[in-house]
């Protein structure tokens, strides 16, 4: 079924309810496996990831060195449980998950301060329990809270959000940017997922995979940012309330 867009600027409110800058619901704990070294959970919205941070380490296969030049190597794994999405099929080799994994690891190569782990491996364990959108975003999340809780170094948080263009036809002018997509969504509009460090405007990851014209970017990019913020903000607060215990 087409997902109709032409009563957005008339009612202001979306499919699920939520207005254009809104983000879903957000809930998120980390230390949720005591065997890891680090772990966390995430929703947003039925978007729901676990991840667990094992390392820094040796590699696991005998001899196995870490990054080049003396620093720590950053390794993703995703798995995806079969009942996450209505796809019900092994997805391990998937063309975007591989994708998926390059980027976060090229993301938290330059992000985490690998140089004091050198001739070391830092494994990132990422399980997809339900796919409802926005999913490279959630993983970015999850990832730095898990992150944290392992106690790795980093420079700053990374976080995620997503952003499209709500008009679909390429000749209209009015395209009123929307925030945190859901899946339907996603499947309808052109959108793009942008990651930024802490509460700077600095785009650590920028990813758009969906033609739209030049002109919309910028707004689309823009309300990305600045949920970016707001959800640095909302994870900023998961750690502080976790710390709260220890103190």
């Amino acid at each position: 079924m087409p997902l109709d867009t032409s009563t957005y600027s008339l009612a202001l409110l979306r499919l699920d309810g939520r207005r254009w800058n809104e983000l879903r619901n957000i809930h998120a704990q980390i230390s949720t496996q005591a065997a890891a070294d680090g772990s966390s959970y995430l929703e947003m919205g039925n978007t729901k990831v676990l991840c667990t941070v094992t390392g820094p380490a040796e590699g696991r296969r005998s001899g196995q060195r870490g990054g080049k030049d003396n620093e720590a190597k950053v390794e993703v794994e995703i798995g995806f449980a079969g009942f996450s999405g209505l796809e019900r099929r092994r997805r391990k080799n998937d063309k975007r998950t591989s994708e998926m994994q390059h980027t976060l690891e090229t993301a938290y190569a330059s992000l985490l301060l690998t140089h004091l782990y050198p001739h070391s491996t830092i494994t990132l364990n990422i399980y997809i329990l339900s796919q409802d959108g926005s999913l490279l975003a959630a993983c970015i999340n999850a990832a730095t809270l898990a992150l944290i809780d392992a106690g790795v170094p980093m420079t700053d948080y990374l976080v995620a959000c997503t952003a499209a263009s709500s008009a679909t036809s390429s000749d209209s002018d009015n395209s009123d940017p929307l925030l945190d997509l859901n899946n339907l969504e996603e499947q309808e509009l052109p959108f793009l997922t942008v990651g930024t460090l802490g509460r700077s405007d600095r785009v650590s990851v920028l990813l758009m995979e969906s033609r739209v014209r030049m002109e919309r970017v910028e707004g689309m990019l823009a309300v990305g940012i600045d949920g970016c913020k707001r959800m640095r903000e909302i994870l900023d607060g998961v750690v502080k309330e976790y710390g709260k215990r220890f103190s």
